[in-house]
């Protein structure tokens, strides 16, 4: 009877993942697992290990995958009707990782390079318009940026102190560098 059921349940998982129309979640999720949990791990790891091949490789790995990204956003509704379009991706996110066919390199290096190479004077120049325009429009806004930042404390914020203490003898990392600085009432811009 234990044979069984195992067998029936190593058959429903088998059809689940290679079912195309059934189950996209399964599959759907191994792309998420593939593309961005196993990645992002690596990546961590060749930060810390200060291993500057390994962070070549995700790098390269990391642009690959950006790339593709944004043309699957555009694509999108030319690409649903494929009904093994994740089974597709997951094996190019695979192709992508495997140390034997260094996908995202031969990615980076015949296609990516090319084009950035060529249209990067464009690109810079739209994301610095672009930049600026974002700039220009949360000037614009402080006010609603500042009331948003101020009932955003009020909710999550009050959950967070330590009990005993007052919110104005907690430390603000609000700078980049150097050394945390002190809030005090005036200058939290929570006036009630």
């Amino acid at each position: 009877m234990a044979l069984l059921g195992s067998g029936i349940a190593s058959e429903v998982g088998l059809r689940l993942l290679l079912c195309p129309l059934g189950s996209n979640v399964v599959i759907r999720t191994a792309c998420c697992s593939v593309g961005i949990v196993v990645p992002v791990y690596c990546t961590c790891k060749a930060i810390e290990r200060k291993d500057d091949p390994a962070q070549q490789k995700w790098l390269l790995y990391w642009a690959a995958y950006g790339s593709f990204s944004l043309v699957e956003i555009f694509s999108d509704r030319l690409i649903s009707w494929c009904p093994y379009y994740y089974h597709m991706k997951f094996a190019f996110l695979v192709w992508l990782q495997l140390p034997s066919a260094d996908g995202a390199k031969q990615l980076y290096m015949n296609h990516l390079r090319p084009f950035f190479l060529k249209n990067q004077t464009k690109i810079d120049r739209i994301l610095g318009l672009t930049y600026g325009e974002l700039l220009k429009l949360i000037s614009a806004h402080q006010g609603e940026i500042q009331y948003a930042r101020a009932m955003f404390l009020k909710v999550f914020g009050s959950d967070q102190m330590p009990r005993g203490r007052a919110n104005t003898d907690l430390p603000q990392d609000n700078a980049i560098e150097g050394e945390p600085r002190t809030t005090t009432e005036s200058d939290s811009g929570l006036d009630d």
